[in-house]
């Protein structure tokens, strides 16, 4: 069975202990800085990250070159994703990361897909709107952006995003796409922040005997 050391200990951090405890699966630690772990009992095991984009990008090149694999549910790194992805494959470091480890969002992103491959060149017009809690450091949400490029790719449309910050919305995330003849709307509602810590928790024992880097939505 895996060992799991938590990077980021807020809410999500919190769910994700919860998570490991109802599997039995070992955790180490959760850490505040990551990079205060010793390498030799990282090296034994799978990082979990959910911090800040900006705590990520400093602690990313340590995470790829001293734990036995990562799973990285940070958003806010795209421009830098290249470099990223470059530092766990020389590393040897399997790592999965996802826009968001729900098992119903990707279920979202494969409903997208086939309905923009169905409608491409139907006259639809794409409009994807994200509603979220206000402590939300990046806007738009990586799901969002997600589902952009997935519509840009299969529906050959570029769309705007609308993002909304409110209350404790764990998290909304809507496409439509409107015609002159009628209107298909896609959606997803987190209830908490436990679909998250689930999907987070499958992703770590989907490294076991896994090489490269990979989205999770490709695993499932």
């Amino acid at each position: 069975m895996i060992k799991v050391i938590i990077s980021g200990y807020g809410k999500m951090g919190h769910m994700i202990e919860k998570e490991l405890q109802r599997k039995g699966i070992s955790l180490v630690e959760a850490s505040e800085d990551i990079t205060a772990t010793d390498p030799a009992v990282a090296k034994e095991c799978v990082c979990i990250d959910f911090t800040t984009p900006d705590a990520f990008r400093a602690n990313y090149p340590f995470i790829a070159k001293h734990f036995k694999a990562a799973v990285i549910g940070t958003t806010g790194w795209n421009d830098i994703k290249d470099k990223v992805l470059a530092a766990f494959r020389e590393a040897g470091t399997p790592m999965i990361y996802a826009s968001n480890f729900s098992l119903g969002v990707n279920a979202l992103f494969k409903a997208l897909q086939k309905a923009c491959e169905l409608l491409k060149d139907a006259g639809y017009t794409p409009e994807i709107e994200e509603i979220h809690h206000i402590h939300k450091l990046d806007a738009p949400s990586g799901t969002a952006k997600t589902m952009a490029e997935l519509v840009e790719q299969y529906l050959g449309e570029t769309t705007e995003i609308n993002s909304i910050r409110e209350g404790e919305v764990p998290g909304i995330h809507t496409l439509t796409l409107t015609s002159a003849c009628d209107k298909l709307t896609l959606r997803h509602e987190a209830f908490s922040r436990e679909g998250f810590a689930k999907g987070a928790v499958v992703a770590a024992l989907m490294t076991e005997g896994l090489q490269g880097c990979h989205m999770f939505g490709e695993l499932l």
